[in-house]
Order: structure tokens, then sequence, then C-alpha cells
């Protein structure tokens, strides 16, 4: 990756894509050429958009890095879904969104009378069941705009308790529709005990009529009054989300209701059973997962695994929530490829992530370091060029432990001044073999100038030999050239008589606008789904 300081913006975190296959080693055009890319072929320089994800992050234990979705082109997939410019708040007025909830209400509600009758004629008193958080009121203005996709108690409670929550677009009419009917509506969440009166308070507020304190469950603290109900027995000291929900839907349904529809957002609102009915809810903002009941098989309840994403986030423009990857899950699939236990720290030792990388040196070094001594044999003035960030330097544990998957170029600045980021796996011995083997070993980052001295420093501290103030780029203030033109035209510049008459045999870098643009030999994709920069 390479990223000038302050210029990683919304739109440019925005675009992303998963990048492809687990290595992309891309033959350029002959250097010089008069076309304005160096002739090279830049269909082959594209990121993956097919992905098979598990919903539990198993997925990254494979050691496939471009197969994981961009965690940066989900977040601008999801942003385009609800119609979020880039401030974090949802349009609450049109949205693809907004369009697939009216479409799931509007068929739902054709049906209402119908399933209403047929319970009454059984005996029974019909009751509709309704999760609280993105089913009955909206939570991505928080989720988004306030914690950037970055889940904090303490900031939710604030909310809840500021009753600050939008209704779920088109659910208040839903829900005022099916009480006047003559359905019982019960009130099922997560929430707890201490927040059940503001969630109460705030479902009156934007207009929901059939809600009452005693039809609205909340789970219990473990403090004061506040205990585990006798009506819910689990199978382990901690019960788990479906636990607690179906459980509680029994309840409801011993009391003689019949719980023609149970609506949620997560399927673990929804598994279980004790419902006619399941209405699952588009949200890729957030994942809570838990075990179905034990010995219920529910299959249809289930996330996807397979999904189809652009790099751009277009892909969002779809009415299909769950068609796109689910952000927790991706997040959990990144930790899992990089060894990280949870504390943001990669693995330094062994993870999917070194492996791959340990494959893409082993299948490329041999050409390139084949071609450094030959071509210095013939005074051909061979170069590998290799970006900085995620290509020599690694800065997993600053993306992922210090930022959280959001960028903060202040913070990115400590980092880099004070010269904090380990080698890449494996690269300081192939670096300093091409150095040997006789390439002139050539930095080109999207680094500003002020950062110059310490990237250096940095790369010096860990291992590297042959990187030189003379040969290493930076992008200076003012420069507004995109990542692609900066970079391609640079390495023009190096292959010129003006900047050395170089003949750049390898472009290394971990985004595919480290690549594209010709003037290299060849190009080696490293694998990198913590940021996308088009």
């Amino acid at each position: 990756m390479t990223f000038a300081f302050g210029s990683r913006s919304v739109s440019a975190v925005a675009g992303v894509a998963a990048l492809a296959a687990s290595l992309l080693v891309a033959p350029a055009a002959q250097a010089h050429s008069s076309d304005d890319h160096g002739g090279h072929r830049a269909a082959s320089l594209t990121p993956r958009t097919q992905f098979t994800l598990a919903p539990d992050g198993s997925s990254g234990a494979s050691a496939d890095g471009e197969g994981i979705p961009n965690i940066d082109s989900v977040k601008s997939t999801i942003r385009t879904y609800y119609g979020d410019t880039g401030d974090g708040i949802a349009d609450p007025k049109r949205s693809p969104y907004i369009t697939e909830m009216d479409r799931i209400v509007q068929r739902e509600e054709r049906g209402l009378t119908t399933a209403y009758r047929h319970a009454v004629r059984r005996g029974e008193k019909p009751a509709l069941v309704f999760d609280a958080d993105d089913t009955t009121l909206w939570t991505y203005d928080m989720e988004a705009g306030a914690m950037k996709f970055v889940y904090d108690p303490a900031l939710q409670d604030q909310w809840v308790q500021g009753q600050k929550f939008p209704a779920t677009p088109a659910m208040v009419d839903f829900v005022n529709t099916a009480a006047k009917i003559g359905f019982t509506i019960f009130g099922l969440t997560g929430r707890n005990d201490d927040q059940k009166a503001a969630t109460v308070a705030n479902l009156k507020k934007v207009g929901y009529t059939a809600f009452s304190s005693d039809r609205f469950y909340t789970k219990w603290t473990g403090t004061g009054s506040s205990q585990q109900p006798d009506y819910i027995t689990c199978a382990t000291s901690s019960c788990t989300t479906v636990e607690y929900k179906a459980l509680t839907r029994k309840h409801i349904e011993s009391q003689g209701y019949d719980i023609v529809e149970n609506w949620g957002d997560q399927w673990s609102d929804l598994q279980g059973g004790y419902a006619d009915r399941a209405i699952k809810l588009p949200n890729p903002t957030y994942y809570l997962p838990s075990p179905d009941l034990p010995g219920v098989h529910e299959p249809r309840l289930a996330p996807r695994t397979h999904f189809t994403m652009l790099p751009d986030g277009s892909s969002g423009r779809k009415p299909d929530g769950d068609g796109i990857p689910n952000i927790d899950s991706v997040k959990a699939t990144i930790r899992i490829y990089y060894g990280d236990t949870g504390n943001g720290i990669a693995d330094e030792d062994r993870s999917p992530y070194i492996a791959q990388l340990d494959k893409i040196i082993d299948r490329t070094s041999g050409s390139v370091l084949q071609q450094c001594r030959q071509e210095s044999w013939r005074h051909r003035n061979p170069a590998v060029v290799l970006d900085a960030d995620d290509t020599t330097l690694w800065t997993y544990d600053m993306e992922a432990g210090a930022m959280n998957f959001v960028y903060d170029p202040a913070l990115q600045d400590q980092w880099v001044q004070a010269e904090k980021f380990p080698a890449t796996p494996g690269m300081v011995t192939f670096v300093n073999a091409a150095e040997q083997a006789g390439c002139t070993i050539i930095g080109l980052t999207g680094r500003n100038s002020g950062q110059k001295a310490a990237t250096l420093g940095n790369l010096a501290a860990v291992g590297y030999g042959g990187f030189t103030a003379a040969n290493y780029y930076t992008k200076t203030a003012g420069d507004n050239r995109s990542t692609i033109a900066y970079k391609s035209q640079t390495r023009k510049h190096i292959e010129s008589r003006a900047g050395g008459g170089y003949d750049i045999v390898a472009n290394f870098g971990d985004q595919y606008s480290d690549l594209i643009g010709g003037y290299a030999d060849r190009t080696i994709k490293l694998p990198n789904p913590t940021y996308y920069l088009p």
C-alpha cells in the first residue's frame, strides 16, 4: 500500500476491492512504450469480485488474502446501500435499503389479515414479535456515523438512553396496522433491563403505538431484581442469544398466543423456532452470531456465504443487504488470516498471511534474482521498485490494533515518525538478495516527503539494505495526481536517462494502484484485505 499523509479521504476509502488470486505476477510491456500506460495490460491487474465468506471468519484460515472482501470496499458498498454520502448518515427517504425494506413490508402486509383470521379460527391469540435494533429502531447513524463500525457499548447506551434512534423504514406503519387488525405486539430485544424504559419511550416517540412495557422483553443484567427468568433454562451458565430469544417466544406461546411472525435483522433473532414464520430484515453493518438450540437444525436460517462485490462500492446500489459481506464477518476473517487472536496484533511467526507471502516470494524470487544477475553482468542497470506500506513495512498492527480499521492520518504519522513498523514477512531477505544479485533497490511510496527520513530509518532498522535517499521516492506537497499517475510516471522517470536509465525488472506492491500503468518487466501483487487505495 502507499498513501500520502492526510490523503486517505472517505471517497478513497469508499472504493474497494478484494484483490486477485493468491499471487498476481503479470508481465508488463517493454519500458518506454509510447502508450500512456507503458503498454501494460491493465485487465490483468483487476481486483476479484467473487467471494466465499464463512460468517464465523473461518475462511481466513485459507492462505488467500485476495479472496477476502477488502474491508474498505465493504464499507463503501454498505454506504452506497444506505444512501450514505460519506458522513455516516443514512438517507432517510431514498436508498436501496429503503427500497428493500418497502418490498419486504409490502409483501408481508398482504397476508396479515388472512393470517390473523386463521389463528383466531384455531382458538389462538395471534401475535407478532419484533426485535428492536434495525428491526423497529434504525441504528445506522450510530453504527456508521458515531462508531465508524467499531462497536462501543458506552456510546450505544448514550444513544439508547437519549432515545436518539429513528424508526426503521416502513416499520411504524406495518406494526401499527398489525395492531389495528388485532395482533398482539411483543418486543424482544438483546438490550438489557436498564435500557427497557428508554427503548419503549423511543418506540413511542417515533410513532409506534402498540408496544408496552409489559409486552416488551429485555435481557436481565444479573443485578438486583434484574435476574434470569424461570422460563429460560440454558445449556450453559451464560445463555446464548438463541436460547434467550427462542425460550422467551416459547414462554409467550405458553400463554395462549400464536406467534404468527417473528421479525429480526439477525439470524440469531429468528433461530430456535416458536413462530409460524421468520421474517429476516437486511443488515450488513454488524453480525451477532449464536449457536442454535441443541438438536435444532435450521439451514434456511443461515447467512449467505457467496458474494459478488465490485471494488468501487457500486454493488450497494442493489436492494439486497444480505448480499453484502457483513462487516463483522469480514473483520473476523481478516483477523484469522493474520493470526490476530483479537487484540489487533498479527502473529509474527505463523499465519495464513505469512504462508501466502512465503509462496509468493518462493514463486517469484528465482526469476527476479536471475534477471538481476544477467542484466547486471550486461550492464543494463537493473532495478527493483518496491512500495512501502504492506510491501516492505507491515502496517497490520497499526491498522487493526491502533486504528480498528478506521484510518487516522495523524496516528499514521505518529507511527511513521516513530519508525514503529516491522518488516513485511519475508521481504527483507528477498530485497537484500536482489541487491546482492546486482539490482538497484528503489522505493516508491505515497508517503509524503516529510515522512521520507523516518521511512528510510525504519527500513534500515528492520534489516533492509540498499534503500538510499537518492532512490527513494515520496509524494511532495501539492501533488494531486492519482496514485496510478504518480507511480507510473515516476517509474517512467526511473527508466529514463534523467532518472538513472534503469530497467525495472520487477515492481512490488500491495495495491493495484501501485502496479497499474506499466514501466516494469513484471508486477508482483502482495495480498492486503485491510484497506484499498484505488
